[in-house]
């Protein structure tokens, strides 16, 4: 691995927990704990490596569909997670922003996300990125209420949106695309993330479920990113 050519922002969408539990005769929940603890692991060697920021799908607008149960299983997950991570991120100086309509959210887990921004909001190291409830579709749908809403008070004009302007009231304002975006569990698709943002970075899909992904997967991810030969649409 190139150590001078470090993504600047990698995305993951950390699929297969519940698989990984499955296979390996677990409760499902067993299997959520497991890709929290890889998360913790992942966020803080790709910090060490020099990557700046880091988006995470955690909770997306469609799994809202899943039992109730697990719904609410997941959301106590992330509450306690973030309640106990927010904590040690503040000591590793790392900077922890939400990113989807956290409204949606019990008043509890809203609580915990303000509190771990509020807290880490001075750090300067790396920034993770948790979606929560985000969806690709809906932040553009919400962000195009907002460039209305602008244009409505005169506050912009119609001929004055661009791409720049769209970018800057997206949840991931001031942020720059991610270069890099993998998925795990041997999934090729997107399912809603980051629609707008990953216009040009590199996707690499792997069959490893997130549980089972290591620093050594990060590391040959980036090296493949590497490999690449980026032209922006240039010839």
């Amino acid at each position: 691995m190139n150590k001078l050519n470090i993504p600047t922002h990698v995305a993951i969408i950390m699929d297969g927990n519940r698989r990984w539990a499955r296979e390996n005769k677990m409760d499902y929940r067993l299997g959520h704990k497991e890709g929290a603890k890889t998360l913790e692991k992942i966020v803080r060697y790709a910090k060490k490596i020099g990557v700046k920021i880091i988006t995470v799908y955690a909770f997306s607008t469609e799994n809202w569909k899943r039992s109730e149960e697990e719904v609410g299983a997941l959301m106590i997950l992330l509450k306690n997670y973030l309640d106990d991570y927010s904590k040690r991120a503040d000591t590793e100086n790392i900077k922890i922003r939400v990113l989807g309509d956290i409204t949606a959210l019990s008043k509890g887990l809203q609580k915990s996300i303000n509190k771990s921004i509020e807290r880490t909001k001075n750090n300067d190291g790396i920034i993770f990125n948790i979606a929560i409830n985000y969806g690709g579709r809906d932040e553009i749908v919400h962000c195009v209420k907002k460039i209305a809403e602008k244009v409505k008070n005169g506050e912009t004009n119609i001929d004055d949106i661009d791409e720049l302007m769209i970018s800057q009231n997206l949840y991931t304002e001031n942020l720059p695309d991610p270069d890099l975006l993998i998925r795990t569990s041997g999934e090729i698709r997107l399912s809603n993330f980051l629609l707008w943002q990953v216009a040009y970075s590199e996707f690499v899909f792997l069959e490893k479920y997130w549980p089972d992904f290591s620093e050594e997967d990060l590391d040959k991810c980036i090296e493949i990113f590497q490999k690449r030969n980026r032209k922006f649409g240039a010839k």
